[in-house]
């Protein structure tokens, strides 16, 4: 089951929801939550691998934003849905720094 709300740390791909969660996304909210770093956000629709352990097929919503100490970013997707049961929605975060980025993730 999908949730709506993540915290998200750390220079890894979090699925924040999948295929089969027939979510309707209408906007999504992402701040970061950082002390002091800023870091770098991808957003992406995909498709899962045969294997499911990768994401086979990427459709970008956002791609290498910096997203500076504090800061949040508001994207409004219209209506993001998937009737076909084939994309999940995926963020990645890339570090500006030595130390682990950290971001709190809402959608809408």
């Amino acid at each position: 089951m999908a949730t709506r709300y993540h915290n998200i740390s750390g220079e890894t791909t979090t699925e924040l929801f999948s295929a089969e969660d027939s979510i309707r996304a209408r906007s999504i909210s992402i701040v970061n939550t950082h002390a002091s770093i800023a870091c770098t956000v991808d957003l992406y629709a995909g498709t899962l691998s045969t294997t499911k352990s990768t994401v086979a097929t990427k459709y970008y919503l956002l791609k290498a934003v910096e997203l500076p100490v504090g800061v949040t970013l508001e994207h409004d997707f219209g209506s993001l849905s998937d009737s076909t049961g084939q994309f999940g929605l995926y963020i990645k975060l890339t570090k500006s720094a030595s130390e682990t980025p950290t971001v709190d993730v809402i959608i809408s």
